[in-house]
């Protein structure tokens, strides 16, 4: 299981990397691991200010669909076009070409409402 240091993680198991005023969003391994094969990814909210925890998206898998929640504020600048034709790179790099949007930080503050690297592995029990 891998729980990169650099990324900040939500409880709804999404990871945030931050650049510049710009945060990159996804889901975790442990939620694609635990969704098991990710066949299709629906994101209507490019160009939305949405709070945090609103839902952004949602995910589905062979045996369930999983709402996407906001890590923070934000406007959806950028939505994954690859995930359309490649949902499964969910699965194969949740951290690298599986990401699912891009957002503009709202309140960069809400940044360190998030958990470590540390703190999402005792979470999830890992």
């Amino acid at each position: 299981m891998n729980f990169p240091e650099n990324l900040k993680y939500t409880k709804d198991h999404e990871w945030v990397r931050v650049e510049g005023n710009t945060a990159v969003v996804g889901v975790t391994d442990f939620a694609q691991s635990e969704l098991g094969d990710i066949v299709y990814v629906e994101i209507e909210t490019e160009g939305e200010d949405l709070a945090h925890e609103a839902v952004f998206g949602t995910v589905e898998a062979v045996k369930t669909v999983s709402d996407l929640f906001m890590p923070i504020s934000g406007k959806v600048v950028a939505v994954n076009p690859e995930l359309q034709s490649n949902p499964e790179s969910v699965n194969k790099d949740p951290y690298g070409k599986g990401w699912m949007i891009k957002l503009e930080i709202k309140d960069a503050g809400e940044l360190t409402k998030l958990l470590s690297a540390a703190d999402y592995k005792a979470l999830t029990g890992h």
